[in-house]
């Protein structure tokens, strides 16, 4: 009997081409479709909620597929982790993508077209204290940034508005730009490299670069390049030029996928 899967995914984004098969390339998803054809005996073909850019990183990505495989589904993530990691350069080494969970949905569930929101959080180091090996998680600025002016910038970011000008050109065109932002929080901690300052954003929904232009935004506010209240502004402007630059993907993770109200709000 066939069964719809639900995965939960966790990857490192730095050596793919992002999330979508594409012909000829590296993707999250051609790697982990191979390994499903692999295990099932038949070509699966997986459909995520997010499409993640190249370089951007997730640890609550989603996708479901159907198969009517035998194996239990509790085993599913051990068997498709081992297969994935065969194929690193050595034995001690895992996969760049890691299956974290898959449960058993209903056999109407749609991963993406089900989903009712999701958390992204941006990562930024700040002060111009730069690590080699942190350049392909965090953006990594010579600017010690003002925290309070980024929360104050956040402020009119919050709620249900039109979010044309945080649109990049180039992703498929949407019906509407409004969006509904449930949570927007800018956190910050020491250590002794420096400072980790991370822009925490919950939604319904989000347009084509909208975290990371708003993230760039955000960081002209701390940087003292544009005052918090000219965000307002921005929002009203309804362009792209408005708003401020976008920042780069490696900052990026894809924290959760929200399938209820409750978990979005």
């Amino acid at each position: 009997m066939e069964k719809n899967i639900l995965l939960t995914i966790a990857y490192d984004g730095s050596g793919f081409s992002g999330w979508q098969k594409q012909p000829g390339v590296l993707t999250v998803q051609g790697c982990i479709e191979e390994a499903l054809s692999r295990l099932c005996g038949e070509k699966i073909q997986i459909n995520g909620t997010s499409r993640t850019d190249a370089g951007v990183h997730a640890r609550g990505q989603r996708a479901s597929f159907k198969t009517d495989l035998k194996l239990p589904i509790e085993r599913l993530p051990m068997v498709i982790n081992n297969m994935m990691a065969s194929g690193e350069k050595s034995s001690f080494q895992i996969s760049p993508v890691r299956i974290t969970a898959a449960e058993e949905k209903p056999s109407g569930f749609h991963a993406r077209f089900d989903a009712v929101g999701k958390k992204y959080i941006y990562r930024i180091r700040d002060g111009g204290n730069y690590d080699v090996f942190r350049r392909n998680y965090f953006y990594q600025i010579r600017d010690a940034l003002n925290i309070e002016a980024m929360k104050e910038a956040a402020f009119f970011l919050k709620g249900t508005g039109d979010f044309k000008s945080f649109e990049a050109s180039g992703g498929t065109p949407r019906k509407t730009t409004v969006r509904t932002i449930y949570g927007l929080e800018i956190k910050s901690r020491e250590d002794k490299k420096g400072r980790t300052v991370e822009i925490h954003i919950k939604g319904d929904g989000f347009l084509y670069n909208m975290v990371r232009i708003i993230a760039g935004t955000l960081v002209e506010a701390g940087r003292g390049d544009i005052a918090p209240g000219h965000v307002k502004s921005v929002m009203e402007a309804r362009d792209r030029r408005a708003a401020g630059h976008t920042a780069p993907p490696w900052g990026l993770c894809l924290e959760e996928v929200y399938y209820s109200e409750e978990q979005l709000k």
